[in-house]
């Protein structure tokens, strides 16, 4: 039997994740970063939830997402109900989880075509 390898239709996958470092494509990243499915922001100068705020997301709503999946680290984690508001007030939805979850579950929705982006909080 031949195997074939499908390659997605979109510019950057997430190989993986956890608290310290977030793997995209072939790049280790060990620094806060946004991904979309056609762009990387590895410049994100964001190191704790507490540091989110609108200005802080301004690089994300740039992307004009209809979902923001955001990593929280190695444990599930919400960001600041000013956070959640500006967020959902702008009609994006936001789903905070372990940064696993979150490598995961961007593959899946962009595999599928949506307007997601993968906002990964890292300490570094």
């Amino acid at each position: 039997m031949e195997l074939i390898q499908e390659r997605p239709d979109f510019d950057y996958v997430l190989r993986g994740a956890d608290g310290q470092r977030v793997l995209v494509n072939d790049q280790t990243l060990t620094a806060s970063c946004i991904v979309s499915p056609q762009r990387l922001v590895t410049a994100w100068p964001v190191s704790a939830l507490a540091m989110l705020t609108e200005d802080t997301l301004a690089p994300l709503f740039d992307l004009k997402p209809d979902v923001i999946l955001l990593g929280t680290g190695e444990r599930q984690s919400f960001p600041p109900a000013s956070v959640m508001a500006a967020v959902l007030g702008r009609g994006i939805g936001l789903e905070p989880m372990t940064n696993a979850a979150c490598a995961r579950t961007y593959n899946v929705l962009a595999g599928e075509g949506r307007k997601v982006v993968a906002a990964f909080v890292l300490p570094g």
